[in-house]
């Protein structure tokens, strides 16, 4: 697998995605390594200088007042670690940790920070290695940055807290002595600049961004299947329609439904039947499905901007041999961003469980009733469509903004912060979420083709076809009442996996 420099710019949200969960090497170049020296030398000079700089010769937050001694800087490096380590809840997926640690080790590898490159060096080691601190879910309020959570990953390195190595979970010592390190010794600065910043929501983010642009592509493909099996019409398709409202989101959707659906004999089928216009959660499809598109992009650009982003405070500029200091950590850009996101996915789930409900309705496909012949001793997908609707309610409990939010910290000195992390970590179960009614709608969709189908077969369109194929090449028919959750299991594994977009691409190229 090709090595995967952290100090470049600009890094991608590819590159994070195959660092965290494909275990792509890193390594840091030696113009990274000489930008975070040119930087430590002026920390260094400015120590023994007994200049006053925040973090690095003071206290911290309300603290700031209070001038730390040089004898003492080393201590309140590591007081830093051990007092911020708060954090609360389950652990971290190890997938987010180590898109922390790459997105950390990018941050610090720009020069502006006060750490050593030893120190840098633990993060690559870690991520080479396969050790992944436990750091709590909870506990960051999104500024000055993720305090808490970045404190129990700088923990490990100084052989505290705890960690994960090769499954098992085990005290930060013990995770070092397995891949032969020993505990780090912080200088002055260094603890600081390792917690100071927004590598936590911007992990999450990374991932999740890259999550939804897969979840848009499913949607569409799931909504063009569903509206075949309804019998719906392929004219709100129409590219007239959408160049006269020209959202780049709506045209794109339009334009996946499109192409998916073409030469499919359903449609063709009840071309001429008296039904005048379809339900709004298949003709305005496009226009539901681009409003999220264009969150999901927006998102994007904005995580694009954070991860090639200095986000630590104090800020040190070597061209001119100064310091600034600033609120680049705090979180307002994703968290603003992150429940716009939110709201935009959550969506794609509410259109999603209203397809289900026209699809296991009779009265409004007509189908057989839920989906299932004999019904009556079979219920079918009929609980599966309370499944679909009691996610959706959750999601809109998840879906209120955690921007809105502040509460005043460190003795009102930090008196306003973002809860960008809980943006976030909200948004990705929100994702979760829809995943899950995503697949009961294909499962739906796919049943209603098999019922269709023994009437009078018919060719589904041209895309549609090859997600209906994967589908079934995975999942059989319902033909009598089963355990219905491996199923739903099943699908979102099928979903994530990607092999219904990669079908789906293979036959007609690249969704938008």
């Amino acid at each position: 697998m090709k090595k995967i420099y952290l100090d470049k710019k600009p890094i991608s949200i590819e590159d994070i995605v195959s660092v965290s969960r494909n275990y792509a090497p890193v390594d840091i170049s030696s113009e990274g390594e000489a930008r975070i020296m040119r930087a430590r030398k002026l920390i260094d000079k400015w120590v023994k200088e007994k200049k006053v700089i925040y973090g690095v010769t003071t206290g911290f937050g309300g603290m700031c007042n209070v001038t730390i001694s040089p004898e003492e800087t080393r201590k309140l490096q590591e007081n830093i670690l051990m007092s911020h380590a708060a954090g609360v809840g389950n652990p971290l997926p190890e997938e987010i940790v180590r898109a922390i640690m790459a997105i950390r080790a990018h941050d610090l590898s720009m020069g502006h920070s006060s750490c050593r490159i030893e120190t840098v060096r633990y993060l690559i080691s870690f991520l080479n290695e396969g050790v992944t601190p436990v750091i709590p879910e909870k506990g960051s309020v999104g500024a000055s940055g993720d305090l808490a959570p970045t404190a129990h990953l700088g923990l490990v390195m100084i052989g505290k807290g705890e960690a994960f190595y090769k499954g098992e979970r085990m005290p930060g010592s013990k995770a070092l002595e397995k891949i032969d390190l020993k505990p780090l010794a912080l200088e002055a600065g260094e603890g600081i600049a390792l917690i100071n910043g927004t590598q936590v929501m911007a992990a999450i983010g990374s991932l999740l961004v890259h999550d939804a642009h897969r979840l848009s592509k499913i949607a569409d493909i799931t909504c063009a299947m569903s509206l075949e099996v309804l019998m719906g019409s392929d004219t709100e398709f129409d590219s007239k329609i959408h160049q006269v409202r020209p959202h780049p989101g709506q045209i794109a959707s339009a334009e996946n439904m499109h192409r998916m659906t073409e030469n499919s004999e359903l449609i063709t089928s009840h071309k001429d039947c008296g039904r005048v216009q379809d339900a709004y959660t298949l003709r305005c499809a496009p226009q539901i499905h681009g409003a999220s598109k264009d969150a999901i992009s927006h998102f994007k650009k904005t995580i694009d901007m954070e991860i090639n982003s200095t986000t630590t405070n104090p800020l040190i500029f070597p061209e001119d041999e100064t310091f600034c200091l600033g609120g680049n950590f705090h979180g307002q850009p994703i968290a603003l961003t992150a429940d716009y996101l939110a709201i935009g996915i959550a969506e794609y789930g509410s259109v999603s469980e209203r397809r289900v409900e026209r699809l296991v309705n009779p009265q409004l496909s007509e189908l057989p009733a839920f989906l299932v012949r004999n019904s009556g001793l079979n219920s079918g997908f009929m609980i599966a469509q309370y499944t679909a609707a009691a996610l959706v309610s959750e999601n809109k409990v998840l879906a209120h903004p955690a921007s809105v939010d502040s509460i005043p910290t460190s003795a009102n000195k930090e008196d306003h912060v973002s809860m960008g992390t809980i943006a976030v970590r909200k948004c990705r179960e929100i994702l979760n979420n829809v995943e899950h009614v995503l697949a009961i709608e294909l499962l739906c969709a796919a049943q209603a083709m098999d019922l269709i189908s023994e009437e009078k077969p018919y060719k589904m369109g041209d895309g549609t076809q090859e997600a209906y194929r994967i589908i079934r090449d995975n999942i059989s028919h319902l033909d009598r009442d089963r355990f219905m959750a491996p199923d739903i299991n099943d699908m979102v594994s099928l979903v994530r996996s990607g092999k219904i977009i990669e079908a789906v691409e293979s036959k007609m190229g690249k969704l938008k």
